[in-house]
């Protein structure tokens, strides 16, 4: 039971801090829609089961076997981070308030999949909680289980964002100020990217 709390509110409390999916979930939501927004929520879902891949086939083994095997995924993920950070900054003033498509609902999901699986803080947080579980007591179908949870739950908050953002009354405010958000979001995203490359 101990167990079970810890990997809940562990999960919970990594899920809604704000990062690289956060600011994707909110960007596809107030400017495509909410379609486009709970696409993007299950791609980060799928992608959660990327980084739960990785632990339960023991990355520290792939790293001895590979070492720049993990350098070579985070450069993806940072500039692949800043790629979707100029191309948000960038963004023109969209005046469409009704919810239209501007990027297929397929775009959307394949965007979701990318920020989480070259997502630095999911691959960290996946590893270290399945550091703790990979034990004799803990059989494979428990520890499936808990991925499920994990992955879960991060649909169910980014699906929340989505609907959030793509409310009409918070949409259409938030399409006046556009121009702005989307350069915040950008300079965050980039900011993620840069970071990661300067880091390595």
């Amino acid at each position: 039971m101990n167990e079970i709390i810890m990997i809940a509110s562990v999960t919970l409390l990594a899920v809604i801090s704000p990062g690289a999916d956060f600011a994707l979930v909110s960007r596809n939501s107030y400017l495509y829609g909410r379609k486009q927004g709970i696409y993007t929520a299950y791609g980060i879902a799928c992608a959660v089961w990327i980084h739960i891949s990785y632990s339960l086939m023991g990355l520290s083994f792939l790293q001895h076997l590979l070492p720049s095997l993990l350098h070579i995924i985070q450069y993806i993920g940072a500039g692949y981070l800043m790629y979707i950070g100029y191309q948000t900054f960038t963004q023109q003033q969209v005046n469409d308030t009704q919810g239209s498509g501007f990027i297929h609902p397929w775009q959307a999901f394949r965007q979701g999949v990318l920020t989480n699986s070259f997502n630095p803080k999911t691959t960290l947080f996946v590893m270290s909680i399945f550091a703790q579980l990979l034990t004799a007591e803990n059989h494979l179908l428990k520890l499936i289980g808990y991925g499920c949870f994990i992955s879960i739950s991060h649909l169910i908050w980014f699906i929340a964002i989505s609907i959030f953002c793509s409310t009409p009354t918070i949409r259409n405010k938030i399409l006046l100020k556009q121009v702005i958000i989307n350069r915040m979001i950008g300079i965050v995203l980039s900011s993620l990217g840069l970071c990661l490359l300067l880091t390595n």
